[in-house]
């Protein structure tokens, strides 16, 4: 069962990355800015002091300008750094500069900033190629933030561009849910969360 839908999820990613593709720049740019936008406003957002970020590259939402916003406002910003055997821990970054790429060519926290408990987290923005209705994603298939994700009783929130939302994604039993989606057109609950 299990083997069967990852490859669904596989086929699935393809489709995805392919769609994605065949945005143009205008179309990309603003559905980037409506959903930074989505996310600056989030009352969960004002209530969080302590917030883990994403750098977005490739087909991802830009997130450069968030994460500086972030900054500026004097929020403590933390971004993934990823670890062997599939793991990955939270560093603080007080700028840009603290980034240098990883060994998948993604800015991360060089080693010299300090790692960040997953308890002290207030809020994570899980990246995802899409999300469905019930808060699953499907991310890129590497398994990271399922295994970060699990247990964490924070806040987590999903960006989703509106074209690519989905009633129901293919889920597998480790599969990491978010508590919010956020799409152009505003917010998802997805269901068995509660509307807070």
């Amino acid at each position: 069962m299990g083997t069967e839908v990852s490859k669904v999820k596989q086929i699935l990613r393809g489709q995805m990355r392919q769609a994605l593709a065949e945005l143009s720049d205008q179309e990309r740019a603003w559905s980037d800015g409506e959903l930074i936008q989505r996310f600056l406003d989030h009352p969960k957002l004002a209530q969080a002091q302590t917030v883990m970020l994403y750098y977005g590259v490739g087909h991802e939402i830009r997130t450069e300008g968030l994460i500086q916003t972030l900054l500026d406002q004097g929020k403590t910003v933390c971004l993934p750094k990823c670890l062997p055997e599939n793991q990955m821990e939270a560093r603080v970054i007080t700028s840009l500069e603290d980034l240098a790429p990883d060994r998948y060519a993604i800015p991360a926290p060089k080693d010299t900033c300090p790692v960040v408990e997953r308890e002290k987290l207030d809020l994570i923005l899980v990246p995802g190629l899409c999300f469905d209705s019930r808060g699953s994603r499907l991310g890129q298939g590497g398994g990271y933030y399922d295994r970060y994700l699990e247990d964490y009783d924070g806040v987590t929130i999903g960006l989703c561009r509106e074209d690519f939302f989905q009633v129901n994604l293919p889920r597998e039993p480790l599969d990491a849910c978010v508590r919010f989606v956020l799409t152009e057109e505003g917010q998802v609950w997805p269901m068995g969360t509660s509307a807070e």
